[in-house]
């Protein structure tokens, strides 16, 4: 049976419909060894026409609304981008555009107009550092040898695992103490900027909020929490001149990255909806704030839609707190 047949049995329309919802970051001009789960350019247009071969790709905002109302269509699917860099509006904008189908844009705005996010400080640091010894005893590296892009790529997945669930302030200060080892400048347009925001909305892409710094919610205290969640919401809408209506959690895993406080404090803030880092799909049972996402991650047309078919076989809700 085709594919298709058995995702419309999966998710028919109507109340019984199941949402599936993608997660990107980046859309890469070219591969990039250090980036090796970031799709380039060619496999973001091939994702793409397999999704629309065998989904029905909605807006997020609409396909949330359908949801309550049970009027979803089968096989209903939404692409979503996390964090907010740059290569959203210059590489994957055209492909959406050539493909014709809609995504929503979830923008850490602390990082627009040039900022840089931690785990890139401590990713573009390690790609410049040579080939050799690394002793960095103040950020957890003692004695370690660089030959080549793997052990970029490894210790960068390691520093990057230490410093994630840090204190915001602390993780910026190790992130910062990291980048100063550079032995030249970093980049400063990974992140997009306000006019390049500006473009995805007028394009017809929905722009949500991602806080402002991304830090860790459960980590943070709850002041700052609700302030970064607020924050970020009130920046895009002076930049937009429009109400933005969705949300994502940082990080997005339910009871580890965030909790029930943090979903009241979404609500309360105004959203109509968030998305969390929750595999599987969300169904007319599902909480509104804290809708599943998944990543396909495979390297062939094949293998890429039998996922987003598999997925929708995961039981729905099963992670939110």
């Amino acid at each position: 049976m085709p594919l298709r047949s058995i995702a419309g049995q999966l998710s028919p329309a109507g109340p019984r419909a199941r949402l599936s919802i993608l997660i990107y970051h980046r859309v890469l001009a070219r591969a990039d060894a250090l980036l090796p789960a970031e799709p380039d350019a060619e496999t973001f247009r091939w994702q793409l026409r397999v999704l629309a071969s065998v989904f029905n790709v909605l807006p997020l905002n609409d396909a949330v609304e359908r949801l309550d109302q049970g009027t979803l269509p089968t096989r209903a699917a939404c692409i979503t981008f996390d964090d907010g860099y740059a290569d959203n509006a210059t590489v994957a904008l055209p492909i959406l555009r050539e493909v014709g189908l809609p995504a929503t844009f979830f923008v850490a705005t602390g990082y627009l107009d040039g900022g840089m996010m931690f785990n890139d400080q401590v990713l573009e640091t390690l790609r410049r550092i040579p080939e050799g010894r690394v002793d960095w005893p103040e950020v957890g590296l003692e004695d370690r040898r660089i030959q080549d892009d793997q052990d970029r790529k490894h210790l960068a997945a390691e520093l990057i695992q230490r410093l994630k669930h840090l204190d915001p302030v602390e993780r910026a200060e190790r992130a910062q103490a990291i980048a100063e080892r550079a032995p030249e400048p970093l980049p400063t347009d990974l992140m997009m900027n306000s006019a390049q925001v500006r473009e995805l909305s007028a394009a017809g892409m929905t722009i949500g909020g991602h806080t402002q710094t991304h830090p860790i919610l459960a980590r943070t205290a709850d002041e700052q929490a609700r302030a970064e969640i607020a924050g970020g919401r009130e920046t895009l809408e002076h930049l937009l001149g429009e109400q933005v209506r969705l949300f994502a959690y940082p990080n997005g895993k339910p009871g580890q990255d965030y909790d029930a406080r943090h979903v009241a404090m979404v609500r309360e803030c105004g959203f109509d909806a968030a998305v969390s880092t929750a595999w599987g799909v969300s169904t007319g049972k599902s909480d509104r704030y804290q809708l599943a996402r998944f990543t396909p991650w495979d390297q062939t047309p094949g293998r890429f839609a039998l996922r987003l078919v598999r997925n929708l076989m995961t039981r729905p809700g099963r992670q939110e707190v």
